[in-house]
């Protein structure tokens, strides 16, 4: 009897981001406070040796293994790659802020370099069970992660909120995949698409089936009516984590919805389709109306997340490779842009004072006027203001809504970005025209400084010269279909 062994070099990165995380978690284990920056800078060399790897091992053309549960193709390294870049931008900005808190310990690093393993998981993962496991490791660590402050009574109900919901949804999405797998025989993505094509499996089933898993994906991106536990938890949980649960992951949900939607159930796409409509039209407006009248940052930011969860939905409608890229730039270009915004909150906190209130910003362009001009080019990208990425991310988006005959949905989509500008235009208006409540500029950690400049500058950069990052998210969407 001879054991076959699997190809291990396509899943590398995933093993030793695994290796890393246990090691790290025993060296934090054998040092004191005072060295806690070793457990940061073994972190940051677990990213970049991971990113590395990642692209050592890539290449053009997808490669199966694992008895084709686990898939390396080119949409999966470039969303790996982004992931790591935006986990090592948020250690980089949360650390002065979780070292004033107390919150700078190993648990911090290990939960967040689990939550990136199961991100990488999900993005490359060609059996439903397999995307699952990937999916519960990021969501445990998150739930974790949103309850490290575990004197704060109200980290602790948001992340009591986070977890019974998603719980909720992981039911859902549990119980339609057990559907499809009832309908076709299989879980593994290609055998499911196989079975559909063939026309050998239930189509009343198979709908049932893709209605549960649309949910439970609209959950996790944030999607109306599932949006419920988004702006509880920004607001809840601490900003470093706010800023990790609305960066990084929606690389991964992107990657989840194109493994199960695209890879698996194409022939669905008429089914699927039109629930992408109503969970597009619905998140557009109600999170655009309703992050108008809020005075909270975090949770304007997360009815602004929500709004643009709809936009991105917008590039899936035309089913095809242009949609579907650019709806990855959406997504690619929202996390860079989200990284800044909150960064910035956490550069106006301070030890026993959180930046979380619009008020706060009040004269930032006084007291420090290239973090207010960074500022208002991230708000300008979100806004989807020229010549920031944020335009050409929207204006790609609508595009495909027009190449799927959606001419309604694209006008309405644009008077929900219009709405949306108001809010966005509000911060500006407080940073340039109100007087600020103290005259003291702020005095960020040289990394922080670099980091910031070159988060904004890249924002705005990306919006004058948008095409090699368009024709990287094209090459990997085409490679991997």
């Amino acid at each position: 009897m001879s054991i076959e062994v699997p190809n291990l070099i396509p899943v590398l990165p995933e093993l030793f981001v695994l290796g890393a995380v246990c090691a790290i978690l025993i060296i934090d284990l054998l040092i004191d406070d005072e060295r806690r920056v070793t457990t940061y800078v073994l972190t940051q060399l677990t990213l970049l040796a991971a990113a590395i790897l990642t692209v050592a091992t890539g290449g053009t053309e997808p490669v199966y293994t694992m008895n084709g549960m686990f898939v390396d193709d080119p949409m999966g390294d470039v969303l790996k790659v982004t992931v790591y870049i935006s986990v090592a931008s948020i250690l980089i900005y949360s650390r002065e802020y979780l070292a004033a808190r107390g919150l700078l310990r190993g648990e911090f690093f290990g939960l967040a370099l689990f939550a990136m393993l199961g991100m990488m998981v999900m993005v490359s993962a060609s059996h439903f069970l397999v995307l699952y496991l990937g999916l519960e490791l990021l969501s445990l660590s998150l739930y974790s992660m949103v309850a490290l402050q575990r004197d704060s009574a109200v980290a602790t109900e948001a992340a009591m909120k986070y977890f019974v919901l998603g719980a909720l949804a992981s039911g859902m999405l549990l119980y339609g995949m057990s559907m499809l797998y009832g309908a076709t025989g299989t879980l593994n993505v290609a055998e499911v698409l196989a079975a559909i094509q063939e026309g050998a499996a239930n189509q009343t089933v198979l709908v049932f089936g893709l209605v549960f898993v649309v949910a439970g994906l609209a959950f996790k991106l944030g999607a109306v009516p599932f949006h419920m536990w988004v702006p509880d938890v920004y607001q809840g949980a601490p900003t470093a984590m706010t800023l990790f649960i609305a960066s990084a992951p929606k690389l991964a949900a992107f990657g989840f919805v194109m493994r199960i939607l695209v890879d698996g159930l194409q022939p669905l796409f008429p089914d699927w389709q039109g629930m992408l409509v109503i969970l597009a039209l619905a998140s557009m407006a109600i999170g655009n109306i309703t992050a108008i009248v809020q005075s909270n940052i975090k949770r304007m930011l997360a009815y602004s997340t929500i709004s643009h969860m709809g936009f991105m939905l917008l590039g899936f409608l035309s089913g095809e490779v242009n949609g579907y890229s650019s709806a990855m730039f959406y997504v690619v270009t929202y996390v860079l842009t989200t990284l800044g915004t909150f960064g910035m909150i956490m550069l106006l906190s301070r030890e026993g004072f959180e930046a979380d209130n619009l008020d706060d910003f009040k004269g930032l362009n006084q007291r420090s006027p290239w973090y207010a001009f960074i500022m208002l080019v991230l708000m300008f990208s979100l806004a989807g203001v020229p010549p920031t990425v944020g335009f050409f991310a929207k204006l790609s988006v609508l595009q495909a809504a027009l190449d799927a005959g959606f001419v309604w949905l694209a006008v309405a989509a644009v008077i929900f970005a219009l709405v949306g500008a108001f809010y966005y235009l509000r911060v500006v208006k407080l940073m340039y025209f109100d007087p600020p409540a103290t005259a003291e500029p702020l005095r960020p950690q040289a990394d922080v400084r670099l980091m910031m400049s070159a988060n904004g500058l890249a924002v705005l950069a990306f919006g004058i010269l948008p095409q090699p990052l368009m024709g990287l998210c094209v090459f990997a969407v085409q490679r991997t279909l």
